[in-house]
């Protein structure tokens, strides 16, 4: 008798760090056969390509090579594109992860040719329905037959939103799986040759300590001013905390769109560097003082960590990070942020005497001292496939 077939969508970067200890899962236990489907949402070589690699992922049984345009066009074209591949092979489930567009296109396609829906990631909630992922997020749950979820706050969500129990279940971060998994391999293995490398030791040879910074959503980037006012506020906060800024593409294309007066003026405090690859972002947060993000998954692993974290957001869907006290909900003004960043240095720890300028490795045995959300244990993705092997099998 044939094995039941899976069919696991990644999409866009975070989407490819979930699915790795899924496929990882998957091969351990054996009951499920599974097909990788990558939509092409995130498809240049930084963004997406280099996770196949560093992630252990196999390269996608299926590439729909849709991205670009608006949220309608890109939702559409995957719809159109991935629709053929249900109706050839069938699957006994489709299983989405996070809150992109690809998440819900593939969603709504399966589910309207009778295929059952799984959601990793299911009942985060940020009330903010201007963002396209809030949207995402609430339609791909409305139309799952699955819920996995993450922490109790998405639990309840869930259940308040008419949910029964029975497609409820949480099992954990398979994030957080994927993050303990690929930190373990960090020892030892931290490159000087790694992207970002040379300016993290500038930044310790200049003050002991620095910290890092991720943007990307509209509410930070898409307006002129408030993209020139965040810069300066940076630029201001380097001169006391360096700080290395990947920065993603969609970003930098807006910062070259900008008066090049504020960007000739940055600090060399304030580094700027490429998207990098996994292995190498994670060896420059996961030992930074302080994390600035608007990125959802990265409150996550920073918390995993016990990093300690700002969301330059006004609403976040992952309050138990902000519970845990590893995050702050610190709002998009510069002029609030700002503040609560300055005050928070005098805090933030020094590095220690095996952590000085030079060294190259991470700090032995970090991730076993933090206390973290019950749950985020580094084994959900074998309860995903244990409830979904329970049910196909």
């Amino acid at each position: 008798m044939t094995a039941p077939l899976l069919h696991l969508i990644a999409g866009a970067r975070p989407n490819f760090m979930k699915l790795a200890p899924l496929v990882r899962a998957l091969q351990a236990d054996g009951r499920l056969r599974w097909r990788l489907i990558h939509t092409g949402q995130h498809h240049d070589s930084a963004m997406s390509g280099v996770f196949f690699d560093e992630l252990g992922l196999p390269p996608p049984d299926v590439s729909l090579g849709c991205h670009g345009g608006s949220h309608a066009q890109l939702t559409a074209r995957i719809l159109q594109a991935y629709e053929p591949h249900v109706l050839a092979d069938r699957p006994s489930a489709c299983v989405v992860v996070g809150d992109v567009d690809s998440t819900l296109a593939c969603a709504l396609t399966a589910r309207k040719l009778g295929v059952r829906v799984a959601h990793v990631e299911a009942g985060l909630r940020s009330g903010d329905m201007a963002m396209p992922e809030e949207i995402n997020r609430r339609a791909t749950d409305a139309i799952s037959d699955w819920l996995f979820t993450t922490e109790p706050s998405a639990t309840a969500n869930l259940r308040r939103e008419g949910h029964p129990d029975s497609r409820i279940h949480e099992v954990g971060h398979v994030m957080v799986d994927n993050l303990l998994y690929q930190h373990r391999q960090l020892a030892g293995a931290v490159h000087d040759d790694w992207p970002g490398q040379a300016e993290r030791r500038a930044a310790l040879a200049q003050a002991g300590r620095y910290g890092v910074v991720t943007l990307h959503r509209p509410s930070n980037v898409d307006d002129p001013a408030q993209l020139d006012a965040l810069i300066r506020a940076l630029a201001t906060l380097s001169s006391q905390l360096p700080l290395l800024f990947p920065v993603h593409p969609r970003t930098r294309a807006r910062m070259e769109a900008m008066s090049m007066s504020t960007l000739l003026t940055l600090p060399p405090s304030l580094h700027l560097l490429p998207p990098l690859p996994y292995q190498a972002f994670l060896a420059l947060w996961s030992e930074a003082a302080l994390v600035l993000t608007d990125s959802g998954g990265l409150q996550e692993e920073t918390t995993a960590l016990g990093v300690p974290c700002l969301t330059l957001r006004d609403t976040t869907e992952r309050p138990i990070t902000v519970a845990q006290g590893t995050n702050r909900l610190a709002g998009t003004d510069p002029a609030r942020w700002l503040p609560m960043a300055l005050a928070q240095l005098p805090a933030l720890s020094p590095w220690s005497r095996s952590d000085a300028p030079g060294a190259s490795s991470p700090r032995a045995g970090r991730p076993d001292e933090v206390k973290r959300p019950p749950l985020w244990d580094g084994a959900s993705a074998q309860r995903i496939v244990e409830i979904l092997g329970a049910a196909l099998g």
